[in-house]
């Protein structure tokens, strides 16, 4: 079968659902399909149910392959990416134990702290022997906010003990997408990452470190072996392969955590920079080097490209301040709402904002509905709409929205540019955000930066799986990605609004620093 044909089934497990596509080996997607997953979130608590990540795959998987076949006879390997920072514990059958621990999951913040903390003192809430040990090992150190990896293995073992004593392995969602795939218990270099046990400082073997595993207190049995996402890690299981329709020898690669596929999709050149806007947001760049911003929580560590680290930069609300205007505010289900559905809201939000000057007429909006991540670590922060008047419409707030998560993403740029040590330059956007002609307009006229659109961003995860699957199987090498790269647009930003933006950029800086400590007041922990 030639290049041209060959189907890589794609998975792409994201907060809000699975995204399935197939996808030709030059990064062609063919055809896609989506089932939504609910996300329950109470308080300091985010949880999902990994049977319904299942289910949304199959049936997604299903949609594409029923189709014919002759269709099903070109897939020649499976390949997922998906949300990291999540964890699910499974018995020694590999069923889950409860439900899965969302990478927006806080109750982790406590055990942390008390693994973290020095003897005799500490730097932001770290002892410094025990940062450092962190920093020169892994590239980075587990969040204090407790939302990552480490925070929910220390959780479980503080506070779940019978949970603790029950778990075979501690598994990320990538871990236990491929184990129902293909029935293989492992971890990918980047799907550990958080767990912040492994010794990184060779990108060709990652492996875990002992004095790490005491640290967090973690057995190490419980922790999957670790592969390379371009690792071929079995064939899928006979049931799987039957369900699909697809041929019993399909492989499986390794895959990789959103984050290192969407950079696979997006940019592999070194310091060429990328920013995915999606749910969360970040910028990413592949760089030679492993380096740590311990104080802007910003970490070039291990990634699906062999050789190499992904610097990255996170924010942990985007497209989801667009998701809380849509199902929170304008179509809300209470006594105000139609029957009617809007399935064409983010396009009319779209139109509407391009109507609206520049500067959204003072209006500013902080997008920081969960807390944030990079250039602050603040669970506490919440997002606000400032500036308001009698003279302000509903069309304002959609453009401040955008210009929010813009500004917020010109914060991170400054801390980011130092760390990889150059101007990012040219910016390629990916996510389902960067479909927006008018976001993209926004983000370079905010940032300063031109921001290239690819022609199908929505698709970088998608495409960057398949990318790993097409280096898994031997077909392309990491040199290759570029020349497949297809351009729609690249978005200059306008020199006469410089000047508009560095003021509200200024002004933005100014609401956190004065508004942080009220937000820290506001949403401290309830005393029991």
């Amino acid at each position: 079968m030639s290049l041209d044909q060959r189907l890589v089934l794609a998975i792409d497990l994201g907060t809000s659902g699975c995204k399935c596509a197939l996808v030709t080996l030059d990064g062609t997607v063919h055809a896609w399909a989506f089932r939504s997953v609910t996300l329950d979130v109470q308080g300091v608590t985010a949880e999902q149910d990994p049977a319904h990540w299942w289910q949304a795959l199959m049936e997604a998987a299903g949609e594409l392959l029923n189709v014919d076949a002759q269709r099903r006879a070109r897939v020649v390997a499976v390949c997922c990416s998906t949300q990291t920072e999540v964890t699910v514990c499974v018995d020694r059958a590999g069923d889950p134990i409860g439900r899965a621990i969302s990478w927006l999951d806080a109750r982790g913040a406590p055990a942390i702290a008390r693994r973290a903390r020095g003897r005799f003192g500490s730097i932001e809430g770290y002892g410094p022997l025990k940062l450092w040990q962190w920093l020169r090992l892994t590239g980075g150190a587990p969040s204090i906010t407790g939302r990552d990896s480490a925070g929910h293995i220390a959780y479980v073992r503080d506070e779940c003990p019978e949970v603790y004593e029950k778990t075979h392995k501690f598994l990320n969602a990538l871990d236990y997408m491929n184990f129902r795939l293909c029935g293989r218990l492992c971890a990918t270099q980047d799907s550990i990452l958080t767990a912040w046990v492994t010794d990184n400082r060779d990108p060709h073997n990652v492996r875990y470190d002992a004095r790490l595993l005491r640290l967090l207190g973690v057995n190490a049995e419980k922790l999957p072996e670790i592969v390379k996402s371009t690792d071929v890690i079995g064939t899928l299981l006979p049931e799987v392969a039957q369900a699909l329709g697809l041929d019993p020898g399909t492989v499986v690669v390794a895959g990789a955590v959103d984050n290192s596929a969407v950079a696979v999709g997006a940019a592999v050149d070194d310091f060429e920079t990328h920013l995915y806007l999606g749910t969360s947001s970040w910028l990413g760049a592949h760089v030679p080097f492993m380096k740590t911003d311990i104080f802007r929580k910003i970490a070039a560590v291990p990634c699906a490209v062999a050789g190499r680290y992904l610097a990255m930069a996170l924010q942990s609300t985007a497209g989801a301040n667009l998701s809380f205007l849509r199902d929170r505010i304008l179509y809300h289900p209470d006594e105000l709402a139609s029957d009617e559905e809007h399935p064409e809201v983010y396009e009319a939000l779209n139109r509407i904002a391009a109507r609206v000057p520049p500067g959204a007429r003072g209006l500013i909006y902080t997008p920081w509905l969960y807390g944030e991540r990079t250039p602050v670590d603040n669970p506490r922060l919440r997002a606000g709409l400032l500036n308001m008047s009698l003279e302000h419409s509903r069309e304002d707030i959609f453009r401040a929205f955008l210009e929010g998560v813009a500004l917020n993403t010109r914060w991170m740029l400054e801390p980011f540019a130092r760390l990889i040590g150059r101007n990012p330059g040219v910016i390629t956007a990916v996510g389902g955000g960067a479909q927006s002609e008018v976001w993209c307009q926004i983000m370079a006229d905010v940032t300063g930066q031109p921001i290239r659109q690819p022609e199908s961003p929505i698709q970088a995860n998608a495409i960057g799986a398949t990318f790993i699957a097409g280096v898994g199987i031997g077909a392309l090498s990491f040199a290759d990605l570029n020349q497949l790269r297809r351009i729609r647009r690249v978005y200059e930003p306008a020199r006469s609004l410089r000047n508009l933006y560095d003021e509200k950029f200024g002004t933005f800086k100014e609401v956190h620093s004065r508004l942080a400590p009220l937000y820290h007041r506001l949403n401290a922990p309830a005393l029991p």
